[in-house]
């Protein structure tokens, strides 16, 4: 295959090209490297170099022979020119990089760009391990040649002088000549500039005087090893002290010279500097152990912390923890960004530290928007209340960004005095625990952690975690709860409700829910109790004389769901059931939020009856129920108790206001006769309750009508 100047269409040989891109290269590389040629003897080498890269783009292209190893071979003829550094290589690829997709060969550019780059990557590998060779070269024969100098020296003293200066002198490494005694007789300049001291001081100095105390006895050993031919050479991190009086932390490699009797002459120490690599490693080490924003200690540092202040903590007063999350820290990063969201978290770390000034204790950020303060606590030691309020006493003082005041609270969560044998990770749990009670009770509120509180909290918890496993399982089902008319005792309704069969220990409705809702099992699991009870109905509804309607009550997160009339919809169409014959329930509690209301609207245009549960007959939940499209509502257990403990007559003007915003009131809870006649009395149309039957398997529900009587 020819090359694209030789093709039809070709308007100029590329020779010419070629020609001025390789003095352009030629030129530039003189710049910046030492090689033993005159410029014409420079500009035929990179024009032969060219040529071949030339070739390897265009093989490169046909794929018809590969091309990587003329490139990798090219980038070590450029090291073997002569000392050819990294800034060789940076202009090499400076210039072939725009210069080869300029020539009229390499045309058009989108096709010959991929082969470029791969050729010129490949002689960036050839040039990378050639000059590592090199350095490896050079290396080993500087090593060798330095040992073959000082060998040598009994026989031509001055020779081996000459070339001990010649290799100490080039060399970046400290070189220091030591006698059998332990007396530097000769120093090279990079050993004084690691030591700050010049090399006449250093001549006659103790070897030993240089070392650090810690670190002398080991030396010693190394020597001994070395004067008695245990070893040839031993290589240890040392520490060799300053002349400013600070610890060089070095790499030391000691070599035994022997004369050429075979007797041992004198030692010759290679030092390499290795401070600025440990305080690189110091650095990384205590990035690894703080925030980087805040500069705090991170959660791994801190859970260290607290596991060696538990062992000496006070018997007596201990430690407390405080777990800190930031009230609406995600509504200042939404609103103003994340950078300010940052400047935010820095100031609430100085003003923590503010606070606890007096204190012996340690503030860290946890992840997030969290931080957290382990406080030894002492006998001036604040108790946990004037702790807090000073906190979000000092946040609330506006701190301005950008021309904007901003102020913040936090939730806490505390622990006093955790047992001593609890370990770092319990001591965290539980202040998370008891951050999350004081979070559930609104902004800057806080906790403290109790035993008693968190057994109860773990014992929920394993249930809401255990929860769909047992839905898996089948544990957890669908019961059906008669809603029944209060004047002729009819059945007007059937309420669907779940049921966990733990044995001895059922869930009703409201546990099931309530586990469920901790979790987010909720949404799927009220997905499947919709669908059940649609296809039950249907199945009932074959007989003629079966005309009840289907209740569904659903929670907060179900009420604002997204997705929730798509499931309501997909269940209608996949069970057939008419959306007549269908009412979903909401909190009425939960309509203040605006997807619950689109949701509630949206199911009433599609046909399905709507009911606020929970519904207090007060003004506000009176003027949800008149303002939005409801059918119905279903009145709190707490008013149907209320009533039965004697206070009934402020209740019975409520019901007509009710019926007066167009809605059917329904009573939940209903447990005798006298409850379920004051409330039709005062124009309540059906109940539930135990007083009509307590909720059933499909198997076991029927319509008893004179049950109800």
């Amino acid at each position: 295959m020819s090359i694209p100047s030789q093709r039809t269409g070709a308007t100029s040989p590329p020779e010419r090209g070629r020609e001025l891109l390789a003095r352009k290269w030629s030129y530039l590389l003189s710049g910046v490297v030492v090689v033993a040629l005159d410029r014409d003897e420079l500009d035929r080498e990179m024009r032969d170099r060219l040529n071949e890269l030339c070739a390897a783009v265009h093989a490169e292209e046909s794929s018809d022979r590969p091309a990587s190893r003329a490139a990798e071979r090219i980038g070590q003829q450029l090291v073997a020119l002569g000392y050819v550094t990294e800034d060789g290589l940076r202009v090499t690829l400076d210039v072939l990089g725009k210069g080869l997709l300029g020539l009229a060969e390499f045309q058009p550019v989108d096709r010959y760009a991929q082969p470029v780059v791969a050729v010129l990557g490949a002689l960036s590998s050839g040039f990378l391990a050639a000059s590592r060779r090199a350095v490896f070269e050079q290396q080993e024969s500087m090593q060798l040649s330095l040992l073959k100098a000082v060998r040598d020296a009994q026989w031509n003293l001055k020779e081996s002088e000459a070339r001990f200066e010649e290799v100490a002198t080039s060399s970046a490494s400290g070189i220091l000549v030591v006698d059998l005694a332990g007396w530097i007789v000769r120093a090279n300049a990079a050993i004084g500039d690691i030591l700050g001291y010049t090399t006449e001081e250093l001549t006659g100095f103790a070897l030993f005087d240089l070392a650090h105390p810690a670190s002398a006895r080991a030396l010693g050993d190394a020597l001994g090893a070395l004067l008695r031919g245990e070893q040839e050479r031993v290589r240890q991190p040392q520490r060799l002290l300053r002349q400013d009086g600070d610890v060089a932390r070095i790499s030391l490699t000691v070599s035994m010279v022997r004369g050429a009797d075979g007797e041992p002459g004198h030692f010759v120490a290679v030092v390499e500097d290795g401070t600025e690599l440990m305080l690189l490693q110091s650095e990384l080490n205590r990035q690894a152990l703080h925030d980087v924003s805040t500069g705090l200690p991170n959660r791994q540092y801190f859970t260290t912390h607290l596991e060696s202040a538990l062992r000496r903590a006070d018997p007596v007063r201990g430690i407390s923890l405080f777990h800190l999350d930031i009230d609406a820290f995600g509504m200042v990063c939404n609103s103003l960004g994340r950078p300010t969201g940052e400047r935010l978290l820095v100031h609430v770390s100085q003003r923590l530290k503010a606070v606890l000034a007096r204190e012996k204790a340690m503030i860290a950020r946890f992840d997030g928007d969290e931080f957290a303060i382990l406080v030894e606590n002492a006998a001036t030691t604040p108790d946990v209340a004037a702790t807090v309020a000073e906190i979000n006493r000092e946040l609330s003082e506006p701190v301005y960004f950008d021309d904007r005041g901003l102020a913040v609270s936090v939730s806490v969560g505390v622990v006093r005095r955790p047992p001593p044998d609890w370990t770092p990770e319990e001591v965290i749990r539980a202040a998370e625990q008891a951050l999350r009670r004081a979070k559930s009770s609104g902004r800057g509120q806080w906790a403290l952690f109790h035993d008693r509180q968190d057994a109860d909290e773990r014992r929920v918890d394993a249930l809401a975690v255990a929860m769909p496993g047992a839905w898996e399982h089948g544990e957890v089902g669908v019961r059906y709860e008669p809603v029944v008319r209060l004047t002729g005792r009819g059945l007007v309704g059937v309420a669907a409700k779940l049921h966990w069969d733990r044995g001895d220990d059922p869930l009703d409705h409201a546990g099931c829910t309530a586990l469920a809702e901790r979790t987010g099992l909720i949404l799927p699991l009220g997905e499947w109790q919709l669908a059940t009870a649609c296809g039950q109905l249907g199945w009932w509804g074959q007989r003629a004389t079966f005309t009840a309607a289907l209740h569904v009550g659903l929670t907060r997160n179900q009420s604002r769901d997204g997705d929730l009339v798509r499931r309501v919809r997909r269940v209608l169409g996949d069970t057939g059931l008419p959306s007549g014959r269908l009412v979903i329930g909401m909190p009425v509690s939960v309509l203040a939020e605006s997807d619950a209301v689109d949701n509630l609207t949206v199911l009433d245009e599609l046909g399905v009856g709507t009911s606020l549960d929970d519904f207090g007959l007060g003004p506000d939940d009176l003027a949800v129920a008149a303002e939005l499209p409801v059918g119905s509502v279903r009145v709190a257990r707490r008013l149907v108790a209320r009533q039965a403990g004697g206070e009934a007559e402020f209740l019975a003007g409520l019901v007509p206001l009710a019926r007066q915003a167009g809605v059917e009131v329904l009573v939940d809870g209903l447990e005798t006769r006298e409850q379920a006649e004051w409330w039709r009395a005062a124009g309540a149309v059906a109940g539930t309750g135990q007083f009509f039957g307590e909720p059933l398997p499909a198997s076991a529900f029927h319509d008893p009508v004179e049950w109800y009587d």
